[in-house]
């Protein structure tokens, strides 16, 4: 080809990307490719034509049916971009496609059989695994009796084994597993498995009385499986600070009470002995109330103590806060001291403009008369009167500081 594929490397495969590398890339992503590769196949099929001269049309279209540019539409979309192992196989088999495409296909239609089992090695054909085709177990009911899988069925790799399905074991699936028992059946077909009552390992019937063996944790006593109490034994086995709590086929471990160290069950009367800040009250471990038995509880000047389960916190009392480790008092920001001229009105400080202007003229017109006892009186008339108002209500709030120490 004259060109390489648009939207990926234009690298040619070289001895790096040999078929040994390409092997080692999973059967999955083979199949995976082969599919969408297909599925473009049928995307673009009659691209383009149709509503014209018909064998004009038919001639275009056996053009491009094996053309390259179709060949690289169905390539451009075959991986989605974010599948990394998918784009890292059709960069490595980009021969084997074109190959395919160009010369293959008459005679191989079926690309996932031709590229991911005769050319890449990469799967087995059902039925089949591993590097030389080995054939799965076969029962009569198929591959692994048809009760199971087989390891690696279809791939290059797996051993081979049969996974049995839920119920069944053996090489071939053909037992019942544990907790199974064969059901009974009126003709010559082998019945299937069905589920034992749940403390049985082997049984005769679904009934907790058809018995014939019992799973761990539990002991056969009449054809029943009765629970074994491992926490009465010393089969139990806890770490310190929990107990031993039984439950049907086993036991749990579960934490002591926060009062006690060491239990012998759950709640504070269970105790084998008291944690720290808990005494014995009767049968019980009850907290200690430290704030009500300590003399001083809290050393510190201003502070209260507060009890808690077990212990107790020191606070600093109510209008106290901590600064420095220590309780101070907590002191609101005072206002502060009001001017004698802050709380006038408007009206008033013109009141007192026009008064000062007036002792202005009055001093004016003494000194004009050069100590005119008329004029003289004037003088003293206004600032006697500018004085009396000022001071009439600004002189109660100043008497009042005075009394009040202010």
């Amino acid at each position: 080809m004259c060109c390489s594929w648009p939207l990926l490397p234009a690298l040619v495969l070289s001895s790096v990307l040999s078929m040994v590398t390409v092997q080692t890339a999973p059967c999955q992503t083979c199949r995976k490719l082969a599919e969408s590769f297909i599925k473009g196949l049928e995307r673009t099929a009659n691209k383009n034509f149709g509503g014209g001269n018909t064998a004009w049309e038919e001639e275009k279209l056996a053009k491009y049916a094996r053309s390259e540019t179709r060949l690289l539409e169905i390539v451009e979309t075959a991986c989605e971009k974010s599948d990394f192992e998918c784009n890292k196989l059709l960069e490595q088999i980009e021969d084997q496609v074109e190959t395919w495409w160009f010369h293959r296909q008459q005679e191989a239609p079926d690309l996932s059989e031709w590229l991911c089992i005769e050319e890449l090695r990469l799967c087995c054909p059902p039925g089949r695994f591993g590097s030389d085709l080995y054939e799965c177990p076969l029962g009569p009911g198929g591959v692994c009796g048809g009760l199971g899988r087989c390891e690696g069925e279809g791939t290059r790799f797996g051993d081979g084994e049969c996974v049995c399905d839920p119920g069944y074991s053996g090489p071939l699936c053909q037992n019942c597993a544990d907790g199974y028992y064969r059901e009974k059946s009126s003709n010559h077909t082998q019945p299937p498995c069905s589920a034992c009552y749940r403390s049985c390992k082997k049984c005769t019937g679904p009934q907790d009385y058809k018995c014939l063996d019992c799973k761990p944790g539990w002991i056969l006593h009449n054809n029943k499986c009765v629970d074994v109490d491992e926490c009465g034994t010393e089969l139990a086995h806890c770490p310190s600070n929990t107990y031993c709590f039984n439950t049907d086929g086993s036991y749990e471990c579960r934490g002591c009470d926060q009062a006690c160290v060491g239990c012998m069950g759950s709640g504070p009367a269970r105790c084998k002995k008291c944690a720290r800040g808990y005494r014995l009250n009767g049968a019980k471990c009850l907290d200690v109330d430290e704030c009500k038995e300590r003399v001083i509880a809290c050393p510190g000047l201003n502070e209260a103590c507060i009890n808690e389960e077990g212990s107790f916190r020191c606070e600093c009392a109510q209008g106290f806060i901590r600064r420095d480790s220590i309780c101070v008092e907590n002191l609101l920001p005072s206002d502060p001291e009001k001017g004698l001229f802050d709380d006038m009105t408007d009206d008033e400080v013109l009141v007192l403009q026009q008064m000062f202007f007036g002792v202005v003229i009055c001093a004016l017109a003494t000194l004009a008369a050069k100590g005119d006892m008329v004029f003289t009186a004037i003088f003293i008339g206004g600032v006697a009167a500018m004085a009396g108002y000022w001071l009439s209500e600004k002189g109660d709030r100043m008497l009042d500081g005075i009394l009040k120490g202010r």
